[in-house]
């Protein structure tokens, strides 16, 4: 992957059911008062409910192997407002030492908390363009999570049944043939429609759709996203015609339709033949049904025109460690990072317990765990991608903005005219 461009992005994004918390505690029951004065705290708020068990695993096992060290962690995500939840954190005066991140936006908003993290191991094994949003002159002021990539993740024996090539659909046109296939023969292919698109979610809409139709706008770059004074929807009716198809031929009512009844209920019981969703989406399926995770899903790319073929693939967030804590939960924060993405230990839990498509150099990437990850770390190594620009629109406005009026245009209260002059209006007063 040395040499490939990536940019960062989330889904973000991201996520996806309700508020989790969990807490790692120390072993050493039996240290003395003295011994127990000398250890380090590290308070971790992190978003990404779907790997919290298997992170929180990890971080027991870190503390078994350095017993100075007591780590607590929080995990917010899913339906809950993770940026919201982190606000309120420094707010009330709880400030976490290690947090997340995405793109340039939220990296301006938490500037004057963000350690320099450029001396970190990990920092130099990221692969090249990884650390690009993050970067201040020579500072580093996060370390990337993974990578992912998103797609339309469909069920093979489905489309096997219905006459339908993955690799023959590429344009709109293409996808559109397949989708009335498919729903013309729904009784005998036992679904109950084609899609079930999450309108519910926001940031399904508002961050991944969009995404895929804005960032050759702004040249794959959320940088250039970042800088923009306003946003003229090029490729806007493209994105209409897209969420219009999902919408027509999904599960309804959409609105309502929320992650957990998309990927849980209908894809993984095998009640529609496709989702727009991530690799993430992997450990979820697997739970419900490992047979059908392991050998019967694949994506497909979000046609574009121009860029036919490719998958937005990105970082979808960073770790951060908080400057305003001591100097030496500082380093312990910069070790803990260090260890989990370049330690040989925390390495084969990133690939095999994660899941995740490494960010870093050093890795076996023939061992990529699911066949998901598997698929987007071939379009990526093949430059078939699309760079990952919402991280760069101006903050919050994916939610409240964008992703609140799709719902509005998908229940009739707005048009597609309104949407896009409202939502141009709202990111240039943002820009002020």
């Amino acid at each position: 992957m040395k040499g490939k461009k990536f940019y960062a992005g989330v889904a973000s994004a991201l996520l996806l059911s309700s508020v989790l918390a969990g807490c790692s505690s120390s072993n050493d029951e039996g240290s003395s008062s003295a011994a127990s004065e000398d250890q380090v705290t590290v308070d971790i708020f992190q978003y990404k409910v779907e790997f919290k068990e298997q992170f929180e695993d990890i971080v027991k096992q870190y503390e078994e192997e350095n017993p100075g060290v007591n780590i607590n962690v929080k995990t917010v995500g899913g339906g809950n407002d993770y940026g919201s939840a982190l606000k309120s954190a420094f707010a009330s005066g709880e400030e976490p030492d290690i947090f997340n991140v995405e793109g340039p936006s939220v990296v301006e908003e938490y500037k004057d908390y963000l350690t320099d993290l450029s001396d970190t191991k990990a920092a130099d094994a990221a692969l090249e363009g990884t650390l690009e949003s993050v970067t201040d002159g020579e500072e580093v002021h996060g370390l990337p999570y993974n990578q992912e990539g998103y797609g339309l993740i469909y069920n093979k024996t489905i489309f096997e049944k219905a006459g339908i090539n993955p690799d023959d659909i590429l344009t709109f046109e293409d996808l559109e043939d397949a989708v009335e296939t498919l729903d013309n023969h729904k009784e005998k292919l036992g679904i109950e429609a084609v899609f079930a698109l999450p309108a519910k979610e926001k940031w399904v809409t508002g961050n991944h759709l969009s995404n895929a139709f804005v960032a050759p706008e702004f040249n794959d770059n959320p940088l250039d996203a970042y800088e923009a004074e306003t946003i003229a929807f090029e490729k806007g009716d493209e994105m209409k015609r897209f969420l219009d198809l999902q919408n027509q031929y999904s599960v309804q009512p959409s609105i309502s339709l929320d992650y957990s009844q998309q990927v849980e209920e209908l894809f993984s019981l095998e009640g529609v033949a496709m989702i727009q969703q991530g690799n993430w989406v992997y450990n979820a399926i697997y739970e419900m049904d490992p047979e059908f995770a392991k050998n019967n899903i694949g994506i497909i790319p979000i046609p574009v025109e121009g860029h036919e073929g490719s998958l937005p693939v990105g970082v979808p967030n960073y770790w951060a460690v908080n400057n305003n804590s001591d100097d030496e939960v500082i380093e312990a924060s910069k070790d803990f990072l260090d260890w989990l993405y370049t330690s040989e230990t925390g390495k084969e839990v990133v690939l095999n317990d994660f899941k995740f498509i490494p960010a870093y150099e050093g890795y076996d990437t023939s061992q990529i765990a699911d066949p998901l990850s598997q698929e987007i770390y071939q379009y990526a190594d093949e430059g078939k991608t699309i760079g990952w620009v919402f991280m760069g629109y101006p903050s919050a406005w994916t939610d409240n903005v964008l992703g609140a009026y799709i719902q509005k245009y998908l229940s009739g209260e707005m048009t597609w005219e309104e949407l896009e002059d409202i939502s141009q209006s709202k990111w240039e007063e943002a820009r002020q």
